[in-house]
């Protein structure tokens, strides 16, 4: 029987991955730290709108016919026609932020899409269903006007449209570019997870659902081993005992998955920007990512809301590895960031699909 702590631990997860999208997004992509002190006054602190500049922004480098980078314009186009209808103008216009008009408290793209698995699970009494997912999924990108407020497309939803759009059926329209193994692959995997562990689908098949997931939209084995990871972490959290520190569980999964000493690593006393930005890349690729969320979590599991913020401040793909993060915090620590989820944009409807997720 599940007890009522364990879903708590699961509510506040899925609470703090919300709220570290939205957290992070004014600054996502962001390389340099220092223009992220210089455009939020010394860091960011709180919920804040995106700025209008973005001084790394390379959106007029990806393409918007496919995944990947390549040539904007011409006749039928993935991002316009298909995705984004409306918000094409804002691709080939440089310094343009990714998130352009995302307001404080609203969450991105992939945020949005973990909702779309998690209504897709409540339409299905609690159970994954591929196909029923996929034509979620389908149906909210291409929508008119577009049914999320965000202005950018990662390469794997373009590259999934593009497959789409040539007549693959929609379970291969997964698509492989420079960067598939990336950690916004694995944004909505915690909501699959609990769905699964809490009423009590074995661990194995739990994984194996999540696995085939990731599949649909990130076809690479590299980030599905760092799935199998994540979500063996997820369990030892969610199931913890009172007497064992989440430390040693966040530890020992570095030393599994990647030979990382993370205690070795924390006790050089470097600044959290040499570790996710120099020893680590902050860029979205999974091997840079995944020792990057262990360390903050590892570093941050005693204070996660000073966690989170180190996160936004360090900038790269902040947003998607503070999903991993928040979701992290939140089972270790079984509470969320209540006053910054209070400020969500979406913060009521929020709160009611996790609720029907944690079946509280």
């Amino acid at each position: 029987m599940i007890g009522q702590s364990t879903r708590e631990r699961a509510r506040a997860a899925l609470h703090n991955l919300f709220v570290a999208d939205s957290l992070a997004m004014p600054a996502h992509w962001f390389y340099n730290t220092l223009d992220i002190e210089r455009a939020f006054e010394g860091g960011i602190r709180g919920l804040a709108d995106a700025p209008l500049r973005h001084p790394s922004s390379i959106m007029p480098l990806h393409s918007t016919h496919h995944g990947g980078r390549g040539s904007q314009g011409g006749q039928r186009e993935i991002v316009g026609d298909v995705i984004l209808k409306g918000r094409r103008q804002y691709w080939g216009v440089p310094g343009m932020h990714y998130h352009q008009g995302l307001r404080a408290g609203e969450n991105t793209l992939n945020a949005h899409c973990t909702r779309v698995l998690m209504r897709s699970l409540a339409a299905n009494g609690g159970h994954y269903n591929a196909q029923h997912f996929l034509q979620a999924y389908i149906a909210f990108m291409t929508a008119e006007p577009p049914a999320h407020p965000d202005t950018y497309a990662e390469s794997w939803h373009r590259g999934f449209f593009a497959n789409l759009e040539r007549g693959l059926p929609p379970e291969r329209c997964g698509a492989v570019t420079h960067d598939t193994a990336s950690v916004g692959g694995l944004v909505s995997i915690a909501a699959l997870f609990l769905s699964a562990r809490l009423p009590g689908v074995p661990l194995e098949d739990a994984q194996a659902q999540c696995r085939t997931h990731l599949l649909l939209t990130h076809p690479d084995e590299s980030l599905a081993r760092v799935c199998m990871a994540y979500t063996a972490l997820l369990e030892a959290l969610l199931f913890r005992e009172p007497t064992t520190p989440a430390a040693d569980l966040i530890a020992a999964t570095a030393q599994r998955s990647l030979g990382l000493d993370l205690a070795a690593l924390l006790r050089k006393g470097r600044d959290d920007r040499d570790i996710v930005g120099r020893v680590f890349s902050s860029a979205c690729y999974i091997s840079d990512s995944w020792p990057s969320v262990l360390y903050l979590a590892y570093k941050y599991c005693d204070d996660p809301r000073a966690g989170l913020l180190a996160n936004a401040n360090v900038g790269g793909d902040n947003v998607h590895r503070g999903a991993l993060l928040g979701v992290l915090f939140g089972l270790l620590r079984g509470a969320e960031e209540q006053d910054w989820f209070a400020q969500l944009a979406d913060s009521a409807d929020l709160a009611r699909e996790c609720a029907v997720l944690t079946q509280e």
